[in-house]
Order: structure tokens, then C-alpha cells, then sequence
């Protein structure tokens, strides 16, 4: 393979190695923000049921400054959430959020 050729596959990966974990944060906001959707009938309901999504957005924008401390927070996320909601399906993204945040090296 051509120099040329390896050096624009490297910077396509280590391009999307920057952006898949950051917009797989948005996809898990989002998807936590559904469940507050069945709340709509009071605003206090909604809010509580927002709560966990402002968590996850605090916790993208720590992950979008500070990549590593991100991976970190988003490790330690996934634990509390796999203790809290006692499956692994919805602590799951959180980790491979945070092993894409780990494993990137800019």
C-alpha cells in the first residue's frame, strides 16, 4: 500500500475514532430522554424523568473537553447504572463509550 494511501486511512480512523464516541453520547441522551417522554403529564414528572439525560450531557461535555476524564466518568457511569438498573443493556453503551474515549490517543 502506498504511503499516501496509509496516511489518509490513518486520519480517516483516528477521525472517527474522535467523533463515534461523541455521537454515540448523543444517541444514549436521546434514548434516555424517550423514557421521559411518558411523563408529559405533569412538568414536575417530566423533569424528574429528565434527570438522568442533564446527567449524561454534563457528562458529554466533561468528555468532549477532557477526553480522558470522560472515559473515566463514563466507566464509572456505566457501573452505577448496571448496579442501579440491574442490566447490562442499558449500561453497555456507557462502557463502549468510555473504551472509545480510552482508546483514542490525540
Amino acid at each position: 500500500m502506498p504511503r499516501q494511501t496509509c496516511d489518509v486511512y490513518l486520519k480517516c480512523m483516528k477521525n472517527m475514532l474522535h467523533w463515534t464516541p461523541r455521537i454515540l453520547a448523543i444517541v444514549y441522551i436521546v434514548f434516555f430522554s424517550l423514557f421521559a417522554l411518558d411523563a408529559l403529564d405533569s412538568l414536575l414528572g417530566f423533569a424528574m424523568h429528565m434527570i438522568p439525560s442533564f446527567i449524561l450531557i454534563a457528562l458529554t461535555i466533561i468528555a468532549w473537553k477532557r477526553r480522558r476524564l470522560g472515559g473515566i466518568i463514563f466507566c464509572l457511569a456505566g457501573i452505577f447504572m448496571l448496579v442501579f438498573y440491574h442490566t447490562i443493556w442499558i449500561a453497555l453503551p456507557a462502557f463502549v463509550i468510555s473504551f472509545l474515549l480510552l482508546l483514542n490517543k490525540d
